[in-house]
């Protein structure tokens, strides 16, 4: 039978998420597209074949013709409508952050270990993305030695209006958050901030630059330009005691012409992450349809570490000082084992 899904929220990520369960998607059936404007959400359920739509997002996921949720609605909502789909015992794909508060992450936490199910998958789909795929690989395999430092940059063409550096870091930096923990398999214990000399602080898309420390040792630092001019990029690369290995994106042209040869960088995300978000939904129907968590995707419990450090990440940006993180004692559903849900 095919997996009947709603989405909620049917801005940019909303209806790239409806294109990939109408056109990648097979088995998958996009049932209900619910926004706030109905008319934004009839115009994606148009375009993609959806069998009907809603303004109600409580009420959808609610629905009995509605078999899961993919959260795509603006972040303060991540968190209720999470909790909202655990009680009515549906999955759900939740775009990150699951939330900007430390206690609605815990909130979820504790609703899932009361089921003892995992529901949510969270949406860190740089975990899906080739290039890191490639990357951990090489690290697993021993192909650099053992892991010592990663490199992290993210940038994008121009910040919206009124983000802040403290944005940057509860906003934009989480990705690399998660990627790095996943990568390195490690948890967090110490974070810096810094901002560059010179830069009026409080100018929209400040950059920062921040240096965590992790349980293993390791140190990764993270740089955050939303003010970048020339285009969205995105690199990393994991440094070993015996090499490093670089990401590249995925690139499908090099021009040659008036003595330059060049390349385009993408206005956004979506070109860069497009194949991520792709495997990360077709794994996330996978969970859907077996009840078995996927083996590399973000849960509840990886929410809430990124959270974790963005909110230190934001005190250590505040203070000018190094804050450390306590350690954190995973509960034992969140370990790596699968289940099925029931």
């Amino acid at each position: 039978m095919s997996v009947r899904i709603a989405i909620i929220g049917a801005g940019i990520m909303g209806a790239d998420h409806a294109r990939i369960v109408c056109e990648d998607l097979p088995g998958a059936t996009l049932q209900v597209v619910c926004d706030a404007s109905e008319a934004r959400a009839r115009a994606i359920a148009q375009a993609c074949g959806a069998a009907d739509i809603s303004t109600d997002p409580l009420r959808t996921i609610r629905r009995a013709d509605i078999d899961a949720v993919i959260i795509a609605s603006p972040d303060e909502t991540h968190a209720p409508l999470s909790l909202a789909a655990i009680e009515a015992g549906k999955p759900v794909l939740c775009e990150k952050p699951l939330s900007q508060n430390a206690g609605e992450c815990r909130a979820i936490i504790d609703a899932e270990v009361a089921r003892d199910r995992r529901f949510v998958q969270l949406g860190f789909m740089r975990r899906f993305d080739p290039s890191y795929r490639e990357m951990k690989a090489a690290l697993a395999e021993g192909a650099i030695g053992r892991a010592i430092m990663m490199h992290n940059t993210h940038r994008n063409v121009e910040a919206p209006a009124n983000f802040t550096g403290q944005m940057a870091i509860t906003n934009s930096a989480p990705h690399e958050f998660d990627a790095a923990r996943f990568m390195l398999d490690a948890d967090y214990t110490a974070i810096s901030v810094f901002q560059p000399a010179g830069v009026d602080t409080s100018k929209t898309g400040a950059p920062v630059f921040m240096v965590l420390e992790t349980d293993r040792g390791q140190i990764v630092n993270v740089e955050v330009n939303n003010n970048a001019a020339y285009g969205y990029d995105v690199r990393g690369e994991l440094v070993g005691e015996k090499g490093s290995i670089q990401l590249t994106a995925p690139i499908h042209t090099r021009r040659n012409g008036h003595l330059m040869a060049f390349e385009h960088y993408p206005a956004d995300w979506r070109p860069r992450f497009a194949e991520a978000y792709r495997l990360q939904n077709k794994a996330f129907l996978g969970f859907v349809r077996t009840g078995m968590f996927p083996a590399i995707a973000a849960d509840s419990w990886d929410g809430y570490c990124a959270t974790l450090v963005a909110e230190a990440g934001v005190a250590a940006l505040r203070t000018g000082m190094r804050i450390s993180l306590a350690k954190m004692d995973r509960p034992p559903l969140y370990t790596a084992r699968q289940e099925t849900l029931q």
